[in-house]
């Protein structure tokens, strides 16, 4: 199958002008410009999308979203449902990372692996982090490394907890063990091998990180703290870890994305070390989209600028292979949007179309034989 994007302007994600980009099979097949009649001419099935008026650019990487839910800290009553297909695609997440957080106990591994595999099923590309706030980390095997090794989805640890009244305060020797045992099981399973911090409001803020760096053999490109955007000072420490090559992110569950982006930038952040994730749970995966929107709309971002936190500084970053950009043999992740209010037109997640013409084109799978009507919102507004 033959998909031909023509006619719009292109950012993969650095602008290309206006440009055709052609998928094969679900990859990239070219970027450039693509001969309409000799595609015509070949007698085979293929489809034309005019992206008039719009911009083409690489799919949403979301590297931390709570697939399964909130953990509902007030009480059993205050857990938040799974998150569906529906509330990802339609705001241009065509990846997304699960972790756990808090609670490792009804909120399991083996049910975080199951939930990416059945988005996979959907057309989606879903991967995992293994463990939670816990240390040593909760695994589905025998070790994080074995996770690592053996199970496709997994590709680094975390969320594991610092700084934070829920982290128990782990020893830097710990932290230290941890990091390692990731690290060697990503290298060996050629995989990100990243380990995945949940920074908390506590005084110490990235102090545990800076120790583990400072007293063992531990290298600032193994450490992925997020939840970096809680304050200045926190913000402060992490662009100075991200200048000596620890990739940190800021999650936007605070609507305030476009301030913590200036700060980042105007205090020499390194650019090339960010990502921006949804930290879905209470919070709609919608928010990473709508920020970003209302980064380059209203706050006036260039887009090529906005766009690598979201797409291949995160592909980069996680390693994962064939995202992020428009190169030749890449996944086909795409959007349309449209010029000037960057509302969604078009999403294919691996050449498949999940939302055309601003309507849902995937669903989940379990609908097909279901009678079940379910509409919940919340109350917070948006």
């Amino acid at each position: 199958m033959l998909t031909l994007i023509e006619n719009g302007e292109v950012y993969a994600p650095e602008p290309l002008g206006r440009r055709s980009v052609l998928l094969v099979d679900g990859r990239i097949g070219k970027v450039g410009d693509v001969d309409r009649r000799a595609l015509d001419a070949l007698g085979i099935e293929h489809e034309v999308v005019d992206a008039s008026g719009c911009v083409v650019t690489p799919g949403i990487i979301d590297p931390h979203a709570h697939l399964l839910g909130g953990s509902g800290e007030d009480g059993l009553s205050t857990q938040t449902p799974m998150i569906f297909l529906r509330e990802l695609v339609p705001y241009g997440i065509t990846t997304v990372v699960g972790v756990l957080g808090v609670d490792t106990t009804m909120k399991t591994m083996a049910g975080l692996l199951a939930k990416a595999k059945a988005l996979k099923e959907e057309g989606l590309n879903a991967f995992i982090w293994t463990g939670g706030y816990n240390v040593p980390p909760t695994t589905i095997m025998d070790s994080a490394r074995e996770d690592l090794m053996f199970i496709d989805e997994v590709i680094g640890v975390g969320e594991v907890a610092i700084s934070d009244v829920r982290a128990m305060d782990p020893d830097p020797r710990d932290l230290a063990r941890v990091a390692s045992d990731a690290y060697n099981g990503g290298k060996l399973a050629k995989k990100a091998g990243l380990t995945h911090f949940h920074v908390g409001e506590g005084r110490r803020r990235l102090t545990p990180l800076r120790e583990v760096l400072e007293r063992f053999d531990v290298e600032p490109g193994w450490l992925y703290p997020t939840h970096v955007e809680r304050s200045e000072a926190l913000m402060r420490e992490a662009i100075e870890l991200a200048g000596v090559g620890t990739p940190v992110d800021i999650d936007v569950v605070e609507g305030d994305l476009a301030k913590w982006l200036r700060f980042y930038l105007d205090n020499h952040g390194d650019p090339g070390q960010l990502t921006i994730s949804t930290d879905a749970s209470i919070s709609s995966p919608r928010a990473l989209y709508e920020q970003l929107c209302k980064c380059v709309v209203e706050h006036r971002f260039p887009l090529e600028g906005i766009l690598p936190f979201a797409t291949s500084n995160t592909a980069r970053i996680l390693k994962l292979e064939g995202k992020g950009t428009f190169e030749k043999g890449n996944t086909g992740d795409v959007l349309v949007l449209q010029r000037g209010s960057l509302d969604i037109v078009h999403v294919l997640s691996g050449g498949k179309w999940m939302v055309r013409d601003g309507n849902l084109a995937g669903r989940e799978q379990f609908l097909g034989e279901s009678d079940r009507s379910i509409n919940l919102e919340g109350r917070k507004e948006r």
